[in-house]
């Protein structure tokens, strides 16, 4: 089954193609076909080479070449697929949730007029961020990350009849093109200091040739992490995600599950020999993660929009992944990738569920009471906040508790950090459950119109994601002898404050939002406390930080150099062009006599150029 590999990214890659050129003549049944069924194919493969890949002695790869791209100067990059343990688990991720998300949105989307470019773009998603996780070389990881980059531009801006939909899918591609630059001349230092960019001969090679600590390490270390910082939302790139919950629920929850955000924690531990040679700026991701995940956490208290909750949420559980690269916890990093994966999808779906109930809202202060009425949707709902909280027994618990224990042996500070983190993503997860599911009613929910196998779909699809979120932190991951091995354990005292905080921010969250909510109010009413909440509301203010510090200092200077020289030759072009079109315009008189007499003249003067010649 191995040899099929090929046909992981190749398959939503054709569907892709087919939904592309037919432009929407297909059936609403037949692009659910393609765009589905590709994706469930393309899931298929990736677990029969799963379980072939598990017969294979401990420690086996498998590379498949499929044709060399480009020989220029000792540049010689094939277009070769990678297949070892974390490649595995990030295909098995990919594809997996990838599937059950597009057989949601075969269902979600089903009102959509352009359902069929809707597909097109999820399909050249998913292939896109197949192509990064299966690349045997750094070139075409980067090809699949911009890739995925151009993919987000096209989904998240997908209702793009209004302005700022656009504005958010612009923003999101912008402000990820800094970190993409930064870690495209990464790859270019690369290959001048050790003359490749395949993953394997570059690592052992910067193993080989710098020393602990090299200037080049630390600095080719550094730009990939600009990069990451980039499509993982981290600081200080992070304030593109919330924006992009413009783009459709499914959207959401692929590049927040499945997808773009997760790309920056596989380059890390993809490229782990790198940071190691690096401590300082191996040490600098875990500050970074540990920054990242308490700002979102306190943006995420003050939201109303029950996906900026959830967004907020991911940059603040991708921080704890950053975290754990940072410490040295790179198993524990990559399995809250897989957690996360299943919960967040979970929570996202539900929440698309919620907002197609309630005729299309999302401010949770018109919802309430969804309890009783939406039983199946509460259920999931709850499910997935109680792993986001990392409650004992979830799959959240398993893979948030070594990155803790990993962070207390390496630096109790950013322990300490990663714990309010904790307690923080408790108080605003079970915030969203005790608004939106209990109170009073605030809007009444519709029942879907839709055929009942379309909700079918989207009920399987998160019948699934609740089994994966349940019993997901039972999973055993292939990474030995792919990553750095390291299994702590914090004191016994450590470990019960890990348990008891996120239980006393559930517990908090219940008396502010549900038993006592007089209370809240008495908070808010403090001098001062208004102005922290908008400034949280706000995203502690990045965006206006931008525009002062780069976007209005370049418009000003964009708008002083309007007459400039360049300006002055293009517009002298224009004239010129106008001009003779003036000119060319007065032979246009209506006049038969005149075209008949231009027409003799010209063929009087081929006559006498065939003549002298």
């Amino acid at each position: 089954m191995l040899k099929l590999l090929w046909l992981i990214p190749a398959l939503p890659l054709f569907s892709s193609i087919i939904l592309i050129l037919t432009q929407g003549k297909l059936s609403k049944n037949r692009v659910a076909f393609f765009g589905v069924g590709s994706v469930g194919l393309s899931a298929l493969i990736t677990i029969s080479c799963a379980i072939s890949f598990s017969l294979a002695p401990e420690g086996s790869v498998y590379s498949q070449t499929l044709w060399q791209w480009i020989d220029v100067v000792g540049l010689q990059p094939a277009v070769t697929l990678y297949l070892d343990g974390l490649s595995l688990v990030m295909a098995l991720v990919v594809t997996c949730i990838g599937f059950l998300i597009h057989l949601y949105a075969s269902g979600y989307m089903y009102p959509d007029k352009d359902y069929s470019r809707f597909f097109a773009c999820m399909n050249l998603f998913l292939a896109s961020m197949l192509i990064l996780v299966l690349a045997d070389n750094l070139l075409l990881l980067y090809m699949g990350w911009e890739g995925v980059g151009l993919c987000s531009y096209l989904l998240i801006g997908f209702w793009y009849q209004d302005p700022a939909n656009g504005q958010a899918a612009r923003k999101a591609f912008i402000i990820t093109r800094v970190g993409d630059t930064a870690m495209a001349i990464g790859l270019f230092l690369i290959f001048r200091e050790l003359g490749t960019l395949n993953i394997q001969e570059a690592m052992n090679e910067a193993s080989r040739q710098w020393p602990l600590g090299s200037i080049y390490a630390s600095l080719a270390a550094l730009l990939l992490l600009a990069g990451a910082v980039g499509k993982s939302a981290q600081l200080p790139l992070q304030s593109w995600l919330p924006d992009a919950m413009a783009g459709p629920t499914p959207v959401s929850a692929l590049i927040h599950a499945a997808t773009m955000v997760t790309a920056g924690v596989y380059l890390i531990a993809r490229t782990h020999e790198l940071f190691l040679l690096a401590p300082d700026i191996q040490m600098l991701v875990a500050i970074v993660g540990t920054l990242t995940l308490l700002l979102a956490g306190f943006s995420a208290l003050t939201q109303t929009d029950i996906k900026r909750i959830l967004a907020y949420s991911t940059i603040s559980q991708i921080g704890y992944m950053f975290l754990a690269l940072g410490v040295g916890a790179w198993s524990a990093g990559i399995f809250h990738l897989v957690t996360h994966a299943f919960f967040k999808a979970l929570l996202f779906l539900s929440a698309g569920s919620v907002i197609l109930a309630l005729h299309h809202k999302q401010d949770i202060h018109e919802m309430g009471g969804l309890y009783k009425r939406l039983p199946f949707i509460f259920c999931g709902f709850l499910i997935g906040s109680a792993c986001l909280a990392a409650l004992p027994f979830t799959s959240g618990f398993f893979s948030k508790e070594p990155i803790l224990a990993q962070a207390w042996h390496q630096a109790p500070l950013l322990w300490l950090g990663g714990l309010v983190g904790a307690f923080l993503t408790a108080l605003y997860s079970f915030r969203l459950i005790f608004i939106v599911f209990f109170g009073p009613v605030r809007t009444e929910p519709q029942p879907l119109h839709m055929p009942d196998r379309i909700k079918m779909r989207m009920s399987v699809s998160l019948l699934t994601l609740t089994a994966l979120a349940l019993f997901g932190g039972l999973f055993s991951l292939p990474l030995e002898r792919v990553l750095p091995e390291s299994d702590p354990h914090a004191p016994a005292g450590i470990e019960t404050l890990n348990i008891l905080l996120p239980l006393f921010g559930i517990y908090l969250a219940y008396h502010l939002f549900h038993r006592d909510p007089d209370r809240l109010q008495q908070l808010k009413s403090r001098p001062g406390s208004e102005k922290i909440r908008l400034f949280w509301l706000d995203g502690w203010g990045f965006d206006g930080l931008y525009d002062r510090l780069l976007r209005f200092p370049f418009l000003r200077l964009a708008h002083s150099l309007r007459n400039d020289f360049a300006d002055a030759l293009s517009h002298s072009t224009e004239k010129v062009s106008s001009y003779f079109h003036g000119l060319l315009s007065e032979t246009q008189t209506g006049q038969v006599r005149w075209y008949a007499s231009i027409m003799v003249a010209g063929i009087l003067v081929l006559m006498g150029i065939g003549v002298l010649n």
